[in-house]
């Protein structure tokens, strides 16, 4: 990721959609002036017919090398900006600026009109496939504006006709801006209204570089409150408790906790560890990334159908004893959660099923998938799970990547990666790391909760199974113990 830019930025932050009329209302002036909301890096996309001030607009709220501008494209190919000949071969010049900074992670504002929906839909494109978010500001002038802008600036020999096709397809076309993968459409409409906006940057949800740490990093809990309490205990933390004497919170005085995700399914108290983490995090002693299982009963919540599988079942049944306020609290947290956490300067990056660099500090839907279920290579093995292309292997990044998804029988460090799942729920134990430390800390499950459908050695103290297994039994028995860390696997367990 590029350094910080200079000008101000404010965490973006998760929830809907943003609406089309844009931004929030800023009081004073002669009109409400807007604050539109613009997430760095992404890609901004002008949309406006000749003459509605698409320029003046980009030159007074970016830095000149932010905005890359078909009329500057045009002059590059032809030493005229004015030569719309050249238009084909400066709209290609214009895509390669763009997707270099793009690549680079570089807020990118195209100036173009921008009117016709295939011109958006190839940008889009472009924004998605180097992961970034894309926006769209609308300034919507009035016919007569237009026209006198352009009448004063006859070199350009744009007429009246096409202004007023551009104003027309504009038009036509404004309410389809919402489906075509904006993350935000704003809307300007009138000369008060664009004049008077201002556009405030906002860091992706990902984004906390700013955070030096130091942390405790935590594996996947799967509903093991007791054991997440232990853990905290050895890491020094104060935990809080309600009147009930439910566990609502922990605190230490100079750290705080990154969850790798997968709170919840398969364990036997998953309302105790919601309202221990869910209190960390309001209270800012912690951080969550989103796990598969975290999204899976957030998808349930929220009344999608869902296999009830893989320990989803539980969850529910558990949910189901707590107070709808509880649940409504819950299903607030799990559709907060964001895909990953790039930390201290980006030397730290917490996913749930880890990331590679390219990765690191993006938004798109591959981007999450990535981060919640790692990379399969379309295969199974003789378990009939997914069988995981072991990306760390090849990782050369220079942030430490710290995950879990897969559980391990002992954590093991590959090309500055550890996963940290070391199987709590199925007999093992639960994982942190202390960073910057570089120091494991463990405690042991008290039992094993879940069978696991591949065979997963259980620690020595750990009862025998508590539960049914909702997965199938492992043919064989579990292996020993190891003495020493295992090399990691391509076929692992499939948590989704």
């Amino acid at each position: 990721m590029p350094a910080t830019s200079s000008v101000p930025c404010q965490p973006l932050m998760t929830g809907a959609t943003p609406p089309e009329s844009g931004g929030t209302p800023v009081t004073g002036g002669a009109a409400a002036a807007r604050e539109l909301v613009v997430p760095e890096p992404s890609l901004v996309l002008l949309v406006g017919a000749s003459g509605s001030g698409k320029s003046t607009f980009a030159r007074a709220r970016f830095k000149p090398t932010e905005v890359v501008s078909s009329d500057f494209c045009r002059a590059l190919v032809a030493d005229d900006e004015d030569d719309q000949m050249a238009t084909a071969d400066a709209f290609e010049v214009l895509r390669v600026i763009v997707g270099k900074r793009l690549a680079a992670g570089r807020l990118t504002v195209v100036d173009a009109t921008n009117v016709r929906s295939d011109a958006r839909r190839g940008l889009v494109a472009l924004a998605r496939e180097h992961d970034v978010p894309s926006v769209a500001i609308v300034l919507d002038a009035p016919a007569e504006v237009c026209l006198a802008r352009n009448a004063a600036r006859p070199e350009r020999g744009i007429s009246e006709r096409v202004v007023r096709e551009q104003l027309d397809q504009l038009h036509g076309e404004r309410s389809a801006l919402s489906g075509e993968g904006f993350a935000a459409v704003h809307t300007l409409v009138g000369v008060a209204e664009i004049d008077a906006a201002t556009v405030q940057r906002a860091s992706l949800p990902s984004d906390l570089r700013s955070q030096p740490g130091p942390f405790d990093v935590i594996g996947d809990v799967h509903g093991c409150a007791a054991e997440l309490a232990a853990l905290l205990g050895r890491l020094g933390y104060r935990l809080a408790r309600d009147g009930a004497g439910r566990l609502i919170g922990a605190r230490h005085p100079d750290r705080r906790v990154v969850f790798v995700g997968d709170l919840v399914d398969r364990g036997p108290d998953v309302p105790g560890v919601l309202g221990l983490v869910m209190g960390m995090v309001e209270a800012g002693d912690a951080w969550c990334v989103r796990g598969n299982h975290d999204n899976r009963l957030a998808r349930a919540l929220r009344g999608r159908d869902v296999r009830r599988s893989h320990g989803l079942a539980e969850s529910l049944d558990q949910l189901a004893a707590e107070p709808a306020e509880f649940r409504a609290r819950v299903e607030r947290f799990l559709d907060g959660l964001v895909s990953h956490y790039v930390l201290d300067g980006g030397r730290l990056v917490v996913a749930h099923a880890g990331l590679i660099e390219r990765y690191q500090g993006r938004a798109s839907r591959r981007v999450q998938a990535f981060c919640m279920f790692g990379h399969t290579t379309g295969e199974t093995d003789e378990y009939g799970l997914p069988v995981r292309y072991p990306w760390a292997r090849d990782y050369r990044g220079p942030a430490m990547v710290l995950y879990g998804h897969t559980p391990v029988p002992t954590p093991e460090w590959v090309n500055n990666t550890l996963c940290l799942d070391t199987g709590c729920v199925f007999g093992g134990w639960l994982t942190a790391l202390r960073y910057p430390e570089r120091e494991l800390v463990a405690v042991p499950a008290a039992r094993v909760y879940y069978q696991s459908a591949k065979p997963f050695p259980a620690n020595r103290l750990a009862e025998p199974v508590a539960v049914a297994a909702r997965e199938p039994t492992a043919p064989s028995a579990a292996p020993p113990e190891p003495s020493r860390p295992a090399v990691e696997s391509t076929n692992q367990e499939d948590k989704r």
